[in-house]
């Protein structure tokens, strides 16, 4: 079990899953709307609650809590038979993102936020040399921790070779392309792949990307943080798949 916290964390949960939440802990003396909206779906699905002062809370988590934490049972453990069902729901809008071992609670958690602005079905990540849901990721996400399913997975390299033969479309994106991000056909059922922070795709990885992208670079700087680059690319798709694709 584990304490997830923020307004934004807090009040998906108890939306989307509801049964998940044992006991919630709110800051006493707090009235404001936001926590007001908490206070009732906690009562709406009858959930333990209790008042307390702030050092309380900040002796339960390491983060901004906002006046809000709650206490959670674990979800239902994801595994690559959700693709496959996914894929069945959606078929050629399928929109995967893989995140090739990032390690920053922060960075997973930003990636979630724009997966979900985005319309991504799944996120990817690989179970070993990589975070997982934590209660910091979910903070960042501010709600798409739960929204958005994040799918752990045993063997990177295999899963890609599933998608790719289920005819996913797979773009790994480097600085080495020959081609950015918006010259790039990304129409289609799709999977974008980002690297880690700082080294980028593993090379097996990127042995089995169907095509390479980059985000050019204009300025002195080599690289942009993944979440954000993350952020530039999933709505890349997001544009050529309303608008169509139109060449930088």
């Amino acid at each position: 079990m584990d304490w997830i916290y923020g307004v934004h964390a807090v009040q998906t949960m108890l939306k989307a899953s509801p049964q998940r939440v044992i006991e919630v802990h709110m800051q006493v003396g707090r009235t404001d709307d936001r926590l007001q909206k908490i206070h009732n779906l906690v009562e709406k699905h009858g959930i333990h609650k209790q008042l307390v002062g702030v050092k309380k809370l900040d002796s339960r988590v390491s983060g901004s809590h906002q006046g809000v934490i709650a206490l959670c049972r674990p979800g239902v453990a994801l595994d690559e038979s959700l693709l496959l069902k996914l894929f069945e729901q959606y078929g050629s809008q399928i929109f995967f993102l893989i995140l090739d071992g990032v390690t920053d609670p922060h960075n997973l958690g930003a990636c979630l936020r724009s997966a979900d602005g985005a319309g991504v079905h799944a996120v990817i990540i690989p179970k070993d040399n990589a975070v997982g849901l934590t209660p910091v990721v979910q903070k960042v996400a501010c709600g798409a921790a739960e929204s958005v399913p994040l799918v752990p997975v045993t063997n990177l390299t295999r899963t890609i070779k599933k998608l790719k033969s289920l005819g996913i479309w797979v773009v790994g994106t480097t600085g080495n392309a020959g081609q950015t991000i918006y010259e790039t056909n990304l129409s289609g059922p799709i999977t974008l792949v980002m690297g880690a922070e700082g080294v980028g795709m593993r090379d097996l990885t990127t042995k089995q990307c169907d095509f390479l992208a980059n985000i050019p670079m204009k300025g002195q700087v080599e690289s942009l943080n993944v979440s954000v680059a993350t952020g530039i690319c999933l709505y890349e798709i997001r544009r050529q798949r309303s608008f169509g694709k139109k060449s930088a």
